[in-house]
């Protein structure tokens, strides 16, 4: 690792650190637990304590330090200039990361004195955020790369902010189209109180929401959680009808949740991740297997570098100043405790996870050890790191005119002065392709190109936990081939092999429609029939289609079939009979109009009002003749006929005999005396 110095005042963090002549900054999360600081205005704030000492977060330290030889070893790259490093402990935190910050931008390294011209960092957004704006009032460079935060992509608020990752926003692409894409529009969100949680799922639920889902629940993890708060979590999951959840948080925060849903052994719950805890291997852990198992998620692209794991397994513990963090990593690897003075760890109250038992030589061997730091197959946040380093490196190449050869053979002018607007610039505009045929530049907001594997959490043969590549998404184009999946290759949850489903309401089968039940989700629904001549031949319709003209609906309300012509026939019986009546009145009929025709002269029919009389006889014929067309199989004209003729015939007959009863009353209301009157009222 080259010569290493520690910068330590009483209250100054532990930072490990290595002379150059260009020394760039890094801050990593080395531990994910820190305590609220305690502001009583009583006496200067002290450090703040920080647990739970993480191997991942070591190895991406230790990436950035491999990174930085890697690029002093070469000759193409700022030949004749030696790049140093200075790199600290944000503990995953807001507050240590800002004191972490002001202690790296006051202090100089062990030689040169000279200031920090960029820094790596952080893992999380919050902590990036603080930093990024901080650092962006003095056009620092800070190049994240694990900070997926779309708020981050603000440059009025974070003009010198950079990262390696991609953003949330295709991120959240991506989930959104993965829950869709297995017919999930039923599923629970988990998030944290920081900003990485906070835009992500407050950004998921809207897409997701604008295509046809609905957001069952929503849990938000406190930074601190009680016991209790994470018991009424954990029984909101075991009810909830919501058996996929989508999880925007780290895994220290989503611990102490996933221990609880451990010990109550709540299972069946299929885990979407976030990249920020879907390769987390604290959480492949024996004890979360029958919970986790089947996880699906979004991660960075894996990559293999050669030589890292070999300059890994030569790191070794040191009573020596700066060799504190490495300390720390051996006794938490080896779960022992080192024999050198611990007067260090204690005044800067930086403490390691659990209790030891026993002594560590400090001569134990790391290529026995498996565990998230020497796991090297296929690094991702690190690649990210590296890529970082990498990319800095190109930008002050390009600064230093290493390009053009000096009088003294050499072809950086280390002399030069530069700022770091202009270091900013050019890190900017960096655009090369490395040895993994990557090509590494940014765009106008700083960002990467958005490319993610989706992993799978599977069992191997030795019921280990193996993250299985299943699929890919590419964010940078617009084609409907954004996800790619192999369906078959997937585990689910409980190690099942098929699809599980996630629904508040079943869908409603052919011949139903959904009907949204007031005041909740319209994920929730009841199932109701479609009404006679309408049908539903889908499964989930939320109407029913009304049938054309001469179709009806079938029994089952599935398929809308030509209308059954039933009708009264003449060879029926009661068709015979009805004609055989029709017949009869109308011969009747006849008859009588026959003799008043007779005896039209006669007084008794004159005085009978014998036009009304023949109208009446009429319109009885008529009456009696359209029950005929009501027999016998309908056509259009009889279809058309029959209401109208009766209609007409019937009020013309009831008109004649309204009239001749109005005339019947006149006739004996007549109170003048006399013929002449009585004939002025009939007339």
């Amino acid at each position: 690792m080259g010569n290493v110095c520690l910068k330590l005042g009483d209250d100054e963090p532990l930072t490990l650190q290595m002379e150059g002549d260009v020394v760039i900054g890094g801050f990593f999360p080395l531990h994910y637990v820190a305590s609220e600081p305690q502001h009583i205005y009583h006496s200067k704030p002290q450090m703040t304590s920080c647990s739970g000492f993480d191997l991942r977060a070591f190895r991406w330290m230790m990436t950035m330090v491999f990174a930085v030889n890697e690029i002093n070893n070469k000759s193409d790259l700022l030949p004749g200039v030696k790049l140093g490093y200075r790199i600290m402990d944000s503990c995953d935190n807001i507050h240590t990361s800002m004191h972490s910050l002001f202690s790296l931008l006051n202090s100089s390294t062990c030689l040169s004195g000279s200031p920090v011209p960029a820094i790596i960092g952080l893992a999380s957004s919050s902590p990036t955020r603080a930093v990024a704006q901080t650092l962006g009032s003095f056009n620092i460079p800070l190049v994240s790369y694990f900070a997926t935060c779309t708020c981050l992509s603000d440059k009025l608020t974070y003009p010198s902010f950079l990262r390696t990752v991609p953003s949330d926003l295709f991120q959240v692409k991506g989930l959104v189209q993965l829950v869709t894409f297995f017919g999930w529009l039923w599923v629970g969100t988990i998030g944290t109180t920081d900003d990485y949680s906070r835009y992500g799922i407050q950004s998921f639920s809207n897409q997701f929401r604008s295509r046809g889902g609905c957001v069952a629940f929503h849990l938000t993890i406190p930074a601190s959680p009680t016991s209790n708060e994470i018991h009424e979590m954990a029984n909101i999951l075991q009810k909830s009808t919501a058996r996929v959840v989508v999880v925007f948080a780290t895994e220290g925060q989503l611990l102490d949740l996933f221990l609880e849903l451990a010990q109550q052994n709540i299972t069946g719950i299929q885990w979407i991740a976030s990249e920020a805890w879907v390769t987390a291997n604290l959480l492949t852990l024996l004890r979360f297997h029958h919970l986790l198992e089947g996880t699906l998620g979004f991660s960075i692209p894996a990559v293999r570098i050669p030589g890292l794991k070999e300059f890994l397994l030569t790191v070794h513990p040191s009573p020596k100043p700066g060799m504190e963090f490495i300390n720390m990593f051996w006794e938490e690897q080896f779960g022992c405790k080192l024999k050198f003075d611990e007067d260090i760890f204690k005044k800067n109250g930086t403490t390691t996870l659990g209790d030891t038992t026993f002594y560590c030589t400090g001569s134990e061997d790391l290529s026995l050890i498996t565990s998230s730091y020497t796991d090297v197959s296929q690094v991702r946040i690190s690649y990210n790191v590296y890529k970082a380093v990498f990319a800095i490196a190109h930008a002050l190449h390009t600064l230093l005119n290493c390009d053009s050869v000096g009088p003294n053979g050499e072809t950086c002018d280390k002399q030069r002065l530069f700022t770091h607007e202009q270091l900013l610039y050019h890190l900017k505009t960096v655009n090369f392709t490395n040895q993994f045929e990557d090509k590494v530049y940014f765009d106008p907001n700083g960002e990467p190109a958005p490319l993610y594997d989706i992993i799978n959490w599977q069992r191997n043969s030795k019921g280990e936990i193996r993250l299985v590549k299943v699929g890919n998404y590419d964010g940078s184009t617009l084609l409907e081939q954004q996800l790619k999946i192999k369906k078959n290759s997937i585990i689910w949850t409980r190690g099942d092999s098929q699809v599980p489903t996630s629904q508040c309401s079943a869908p409603c089968p052919p011949g139903s429609r959904q009907a949204r039940r007031p005041g909740e989700p319209r994920c929730c629904f009841d199932c109701l029939p479609c009404a006679e001549g309408e049908i539903s031949n889908q499964t989930g319709s939320t109407e029913c289609m009304k049938c054309s003209e001469f179709y009806w609906s079938d029994t089952y309300k599935l398929k809308c079939v030509a209308g059954v012509e039933e009708f009264l026939s003449f060879c029926e019986t009661m068709g015979i009979i009805l004609t055989a009546l029709t017949l009869l009145g109308v011969i009747l009929t006849i008859i009588i109009t026959v003799i008043f025709h007779h005896f039209r002269t006669t007084p008794m029919v004159k005085a009978n009002n014998s036009e009304i009389s023949f109208l009446l006889l009429l319109s009885l014929k008529l009456c009696f003749l359209c029950s005929l067309v009501f027999i016998g199989q309908p056509s259009v004209w009889t279809c058309m006929l029959r209401q109208t003729a009766f209609g007409i015939s019937f009020v013309i007959c009831l008109s004649c005999l309204l009239v001749k009863t109005i005339v019947v009353l006149l006739a004996f209301k007549a109170n003048v005396p006399g013929p002449k009157a009585l004939r002025l009222f009939v007339s």
